[in-house]
């Protein structure tokens, strides 16, 4: 809800959202009551990681209950300091950049991280070593170093624009970068993670999606994480991104408290499938320094999207992962559970077997899938997977 005394043209004004972030406790008292620990975490924590939520974000937190599943990604806690095992970077990134903020995993396709700025900063975030730190700040002949390693290496046909956040850039200065790498012919397709939609949806303007439609093919990420965010304000900016062509998709991070139980999950997806927006990947949270509260066991993980399955559409179901400093690794239920002579055994979603005939073109062939090299064999944690 809108605070009394903001004009909705101001409220509904990108700029005036970002001028007007929330920053200390002081200002989180205008949204909500907040508590002895999280006032105690504003200041406790700012010089590891800072805060800052915009007031549309905030407006969406319960002002009473501190495990409000928006107020508890954003509002510190002190929680955060009571993680001995937490890394700085646990993807092993700075080893993985050939130029300063080029992530690459794989061989065709890099993360390409043009700025350390965001709307607002979650505290699970994976890069907070780096975003709002002056000394991470890419300047535009930064930039262009990076461009110049993307023209000279062939191989790089994907482009993930990522930060912080793209869309926190001007119109301009996006124009002018989706403009340098269209002109790189071996780069085919951009893509864009952002989680304005979800933080800012004023941000993404007519404007904006003209901009993105000028430089097709450009795919974009999002990042949902609970159904309450699903506004009629992220629906509105959803819609004009796909209405100019740019297919969009959700990366959610599976974490405690907030999106861990099936119940939550299932309306998560299918409100995003409403709003055209394609469940894409939920990650299983990463050792990440500070975030131990968050944390989830696999186990649950699992436990959580075979129950979806079967019981929603299967577009519905993101792919539960896990990413690796060797890329990004499936956690999947195994329904394949072996073979009987020609027949391949599989468990439906609900428990029940089947027995499929399928002979093997080999009768001589180990009827073992790992030693045969089937699909169903674990998979290697070095193979590519997708960025």
């Amino acid at each position: 809800m809108r605070p009394e005394g903001i004009g909705e043209a101001d409220w509904n004004d990108a700029g005036w959202q970002m001028r007007h972030r929330i920053r200390d406790a002081e200002g989180l008292r205008a949204f909500i009551h907040p508590t002895d620990d999280e006032i105690r975490a504003v200041a406790a924590l700012a010089d590891r990681f800072r805060f800052v939520i915009t007031p549309y974000y905030a407006s969406l937190m319960d002002p009473d209950d501190p495990e409000c599943p928006i107020r508890r990604q954003v509002v510190p806690r002190m929680a955060e300091l009571d993680d001995p095992a937490g890394l700085a970077d646990p993807l092993d990134e700075v080893a993985h950049s050939p130029v300063k903020n080029v992530v690459r995993v794989y061989r065709d396709r890099i993360a390409f991280c043009v700025n350390n700025e965001c709307a607002l900063y979650c505290r699970y975030c994976l890069r907070k070593r780096m975003v709002g730190e002056p000394s991470w700040a890419m300047k535009k002949r930064e930039l262009g170093l990076a461009l110049d390693w993307i023209r000279a290496t062939p191989e790089i046909r994907d482009v993930l624009l990522t930060g912080g956040d793209p869309l926190v850039f001007s119109d301009e200065r996006l124009d002018w970068l989706l403009g340098e790498l269209r002109g790189i012919p071996h780069v085919e397709i951009i893509r864009l993670g952002t989680r304005l939609p979800v933080t800012l949806p004023a941000r993404i303007t007519p404007e904006l999606c003209r901009v993105l439609e000028a430089h097709h093919p450009v795919w974009l990420n999002t990042h949902f994480n609970h159904p309450r965010e699903l506004t009629p304000e992220a629906a509105a900016a959803c819609d004009r991104l796909t209405r100019a062509g740019v297919p969009v998709g959700n990366q959610s991070v599976l974490l405690r408290g907030i999106n861990d139980d099936a119940e939550t999950m299932k309306a998560l997806c299918e409100g995003l499938v409403r709003l055209r927006v394609r469940p894409y990947y939920c990650y299983q949270a990463q050792l990440l320094e500070g975030t131990a509260h968050f944390r989830v066991p696999v186990e649950r993980g699992l436990e959580i999207f075979r129950a979806l399955r079967g019981r929603t559409s299967g577009y519905a179901i993101p792919l539960y992962v896990l990413d690796t400093p060797y890329g990004k690794v499936p956690l999947t239920h195994a329904y394949l559970r072996g073979r009987e002579g020609d027949d391949i055994v599989v468990e439906s979603y609900d428990g029940r077997l089947w027995r499929e005939p399928n002979p093997l073109d080999d009768p001589e062939a180990p009827a073992d899938p790992e030693a045969s090299g089937d699909p169903a064999a674990p998979a290697d944690p070095e193979a590519p997977d997708e960025t």
